[in-house]
């Protein structure tokens, strides 16, 4: 299952979204004036004395403002490159490097999504992700869309970094909050958090209690489960195979339930709360749950 070659079209829109948000991140910093306050020291406008902790910005000569606009100028032009598909593993390394200095300049700054879009740009960097729907295949090869076989593996792994992340978050809610006996009120605080709120009065959601439960109930069985999608990922790759439950998690397509529960939360994160782009950025692992197949299939039944 891991050792066979396929069309590398998952990894591509794996890189090009991944190489979006990274690229959109940073251009919102720049347009809201945010960038300085949490990257600069506090003698040149920033919210905390930043740390030279990390061996590029000792290198580079410390946490002068000179440095932090030449990294982030640099992030930028490598996230235009991996987006278009031109030097891609190379392009992310170093966007990878640079924005592992810039975050250690303000640890308590980030989040889940820093880390996320850290590993993301790391698996870029193990996988020949512009093989299609790149720039590099359009000069190598003479045409944007290649067929040419990429080692499977790849994929997988980025599969496996989105079970452990929800697998973990679900195992790591030990709160009352979270339970029955804690009235499943998560949710509900979550969304009446202050520093989290996207409106700036979101009174009406104490009208909606009892679905906020529900949420609370649904997002914990559903994150603690996500191991069944590499089940359903294995019972999908050997269907031919004999076998009740293999035969029920393809007929379900557990993994599309996965999925459309994953974007309703997601949207509905986005939407309601300021996370930044915690929702975008876990959003774009779920783009190699499907196989090139499936998607040239999708893609000639858009067209007719």
């Amino acid at each position: 299952m891991l050792a066979h070659r396929e069309p590398a079209t998952p990894l591509a829109l794996f890189r090009i979204v991944t190489g979006l948000v990274l690229l959109v991140t940073l251009i919102d910093m720049l347009l809201t004036d945010t960038l300085a306050v949490v990257w600069y020291p506090i003698a040149h406008g920033g919210l905390v004395d930043t740390q030279a902790s990390h061996w590029l910005i000792t290198t580079l000569g410390g946490t002068d403002p000179l440095v932090v606009n030449g990294l982030v100028a640099t992030v930028l032009a490598c996230a235009v490159l991996v987006v278009i598909g031109l030097g891609s593993r190379i392009a992310a390394l170093i966007a990878l490097q640079c924005c592992l200095a810039l975050l250690s300049l303000h640890p308590a700054s980030g989040g889940g999504h820093d880390r996320l879009i850290a590993n993301g740009l790391w698996l870029i960097v193990l996988a020949p992700a512009d093989a299609t729907l790149s720039l590099w295949s359009r000069i190598r090869r003479g045409s944007w869309v290649s067929e040419a076989p990429a080692p499977a593996w790849v994929r997988y792994l980025i599969v496996y970094q989105i079970v452990l992340v929800y697998t973990c978050t679900g195992i790591q809610k030990l709160g009352s909050d979270w339970w029955p006996w804690g009235d499943l009120r998560a949710v509900y605080y979550a969304l009446l958090t202050p520093s989290w709120q996207r409106w700036e009065s979101i009174a009406w959601v104490a009208d909606l209690y009892p679905l906020t439960q529900v949420g609370t109930a649904v997002t914990l069985l559903w994150e603690m489960s996500w191991g069944l999608v590499l089940l359903a990922l294995w019972y999908r790759a050997t269907r031919t195979r004999s076998g009740r439950l293999r035969a029920l998690f393809n007929r379900l397509d557990v993994r599309r339930l996965y999925a459309l529960t994953g974007v309703g939360v997601h949207v509905g994160i986005w939407a309601l709360m300021n996370l930044g782009p915690f929702s975008w950025i876990t959003l774009t692992y779920y783009l190699c749950l499907w196989h090139h197949d499936e998607y040239s299939r999708l893609w000639r039944r858009v067209r007719r």
